[in-house]
């Protein structure tokens, strides 16, 4: 370590500063101040969660506070209001903070209330998205992905300058906490980071059209039963470079989706059965995660239910007898049949029809997108509800463009 150059001291030309206190800009000072804050939580009576670390919560007989932190964003709730206002006056005194008031704005998600229910979206970071690859007065279409197009790394030319692509499917990725109906289309042209081609730019651009006419669409979250609902789905061998599956899940808390996943999976599977058995371990997996989470907040829930289209693969998850063609499968993926046969998970069958999974494994046709989508709750906010975030439309202020207008006008103002 040394002094920046104009900034030597002449008498003290060897010397440096010794920091006794960690600041912004440091790379220890996001470490030094959660374990700060986790600390005086936890003297306060905050219990960690075991299952999410940036997740407190504090209980005492009929009280019940929670807190989720993301480095200085913090959310508090709580069943006593009055508790929460002096739990927030006692923060005041040894932290710099501002109460914001009740949530409307929270890491680029905006909340809205109305008498039904809650909205979840992020209409403004879609729209800043938009204006900045200037897409506010393209085309839109009804679908983010062509249906039953395959993408390859093979297709199109290579681009000249992937810096672009990366920041798009980057801010597209982000997108996905409130829009589940774009994961499969995000995750597809997310396989192509490393050396994307024309082709893939031309899907990423489909999604961006797509949001063009759905920039004010989010969650439509509402009241519903305590009860935990998943559906699981996998697209057999439909990567055309190396056959892997794409499954994909969307687990619902009563009628509300809160966790959904469209991916690739990372084993190349022997038959439709097997991929169908493999996505059924990687959401029995995501439920234990929810329910334990629930545990630690005190909300009791009754046995999960996921909905598969493949009965094979039901059969495989509660009969205890293997077939000699799955014997190959890893221990791992047998834990479906444990947590059946402990009453843990009930596996059942459904329609090719109505499963809502099948929007996460493939390019589906308009009206089928539309029915899943709507089945998502993914949906446009009231008019009443959207305030000032409409986009401009971009209009030519030249003479001649100016001209026409009014002449326009004046014949439609006599006839």
């Amino acid at each position: 370590m040394r002094q920046p150059p104009g900034f030597t001291d002449p008498n003290f030309p060897t010397y440096v500063c010794k920091l006794h206190r960690s600041i912004y800009g440091l790379r220890q000072s996001p470490r030094t101040w959660s374990k700060h804050f986790s600390d005086y939580l936890e003297d306060l009576g905050f219990e960690g969660s075991k299952t999410d670390y940036s997740l407190f919560i504090f209980r005492r007989k009929d009280l019940l506070i929670i807190i989720l932190i993301y480095v200085d964003d913090i959310l508090i709730t709580g069943n006593n209001p009055k508790y929460v206002a002096d739990f927030i006056a006692h923060l005041g005194k040894l932290f710099s903070l501002k109460d914001l008031g009740p949530l409307n704005y929270f890491l680029g998600v905006e909340a809205t209330r109305c008498d039904g229910g809650l909205y979840l979206t992020q209409t403004k970071y879609t729209l800043d998205l938009l204006r900045r690859m200037k897409f506010l007065d393209v085309k839109p279409v009804s679908t983010p992905s062509q249906a039953g197009k395959k993408m390859s790394i093979y297709d199109g030319d290579s681009l000249p300058d992937p810096s672009e692509y990366r920041s798009v499917v980057g801010a597209l990725q982000y997108l996905t906490l409130t829009r589940p109906d774009i994961s499969y289309a995000v995750n597809q042209v997310c396989q192509f980071m490393h050396q994307p081609t024309t082709t893939h730019w031309t899907a990423v651009k489909r999604i961006l059209r797509y949001l063009k006419h759905t920039y004010d669409h989010g969650l439509f979250y509402r009241r519903g039963p305590l009860k935990i609902e998943a559906y699981s789905d996998a697209d057999y061998a439909g990567n055309p470079d190396d056959r892997h599956s794409t499954g994909g899940y969307c687990i619902y808390l009563g009628y509300n989706p809160i966790s959904w996943s469209a991916k690739k999976q990372r084993t190349v599977s022997r038959s439709s059965t097997e991929a169908e058995y493999r996505q059924l371990a990687y959401t029995a997996a995501e439920i234990s995660w929810i329910r334990s989470l629930f545990r630690e907040l005190g909300v009791p829930m009754s046995t999960p239910v996921i909905w598969c289209d493949n009965i094979s693969s039901i059969s495989l998850s509660s009969n205890p007898v293997f077939h000699s063609k799955m014997k190959h499968l890893e221990v791992d993926y047998h834990y479906v049949r444990e947590k059946v046969i402990r009453k843990e998970l009930d596996v059942r069958y459904i329609s090719t029809v109505d499963q809502v999974a099948d929007v996460f494994t493939k390019g589906l046709s308009s009206s089928r997108f539309k029915q899943l989508a709507n089945k998502l709750m993914v949906r446009s906010r009231p008019i009443s509800l959207r305030g000032g975030d409409r986009p401009k439309k971009m209009i030519s202020t030249s003479p001649q463009i100016q001209e026409q207008i009014t002449s326009y006008c004046k014949d439609k103002a006599k006839t």
